[in-house]
């Protein structure tokens, strides 16, 4: 299976990139793992309704030109569907039965992302209801698509 992660704006801090490194060291035995990293707009800290649109449509175009059409898009959403560990193993088992083997996954920007991006999405997902940085969102995201693949393959894993 091959996973790409899109993520809006560069990873910064030390501790961020070191637990990215060693999730995409680990997950390199169960898949190909792709990270695309598209600049973010800077915004000042006050924005019009309009402006923030604006910001988010020049993301997303950024976003859309890293994905093929052929390529199963997953959107991390507030208004996504929250699933179990078990169920995002389960997701992505039937995706690769499906042949959806080429999977994207997408985590914006801190406006979020936009119409355009939300429109291609095939599945939103939602890890809760609260709103995290998106460096510490890639982290997550990348543990869980391991314990995922850990789950999937029957391996133990800490619960």
């Amino acid at each position: 299976m091959r996973i790409t992660v899109i993520t809006v704006g560069k990873i910064k801090e030390k501790f961020f990139t070191d637990a990215i490194g060693e999730y995409t060291k680990r997950l390199s035995k169960y898949c190909t793992l792709n990270q695309i990293e598209v600049p973010d707009e800077k915004a000042p800290e006050t924005l019009s309704d309009k402006e923030m649109v604006q910001i988010k449509d020049k993301e997303g175009e950024r976003i859309l030109a890293k994905i093929k059409d052929s390529q199963y898009v997953i959107t991390l959403e507030i208004k996504g569907k929250q699933l179990t560990s078990e169920g995002l193993s389960e997701k992505l088992a039937d995706l690769g039965l499906e042949g959806n083997s080429d999977v994207v996954f997408i985590i914006g920007g801190s406006l979020g992302l936009s119409d355009l991006v939300l429109e291609r999405s095939n599945f939103a997902l939602s890890f809760s209801k609260m709103t995290f940085p998106h460096q510490m969102m890639k982290v997550v995201l990348l543990e869980q698509i391991y314990r995922g693949f850990r789950i999937m393959k029957g391996e133990p894993y800490h619960k």
